[in-house]
């Protein structure tokens, strides 16, 4: 699997960085990617990741619905948040903030 990061070049909305993808390369996904991913700039200045959801609405409030969510261990999210904020760092992209 490898992460790509897609700069925010046109500065809007205001705070997002990038969109992030994943790529898969073996398996039973190769050749396919997960989108919806997007590096913000965190309220401490620190990048900040939110994964792919859905948004609905129940008796007039928003709710959303994560596409990625843990199978059992509740920490695996946090792994994920952890490599697309690495490879973000690591395409130089920080630097234009």
């Amino acid at each position: 699997m490898q992460v790509r990061i897609v700069p925010n070049d046109t500065g809007a909305p205001a705070g997002k960085l990038a969109d992030a993808e994943l790529h898969f390369k073996d398996g039973p996904l190769a050749g396919l990617k997960l989108v919806g991913f997007a590096v913000w700039e965190g309220r401490d200045g620190s990048p900040n990741v939110t994964l792919p959801a859905r948004q609905y609405a129940v008796n007039g409030e928003r709710r959303r619905f994560l596409l990625v969510r843990p199978a059992s261990e509740a920490a695996s999210t946090d792994a994920l948040r952890d490599l697309i904020v690495r490879a973000f760092q690591d395409t130089g992209a920080e630097a234009g903030r």
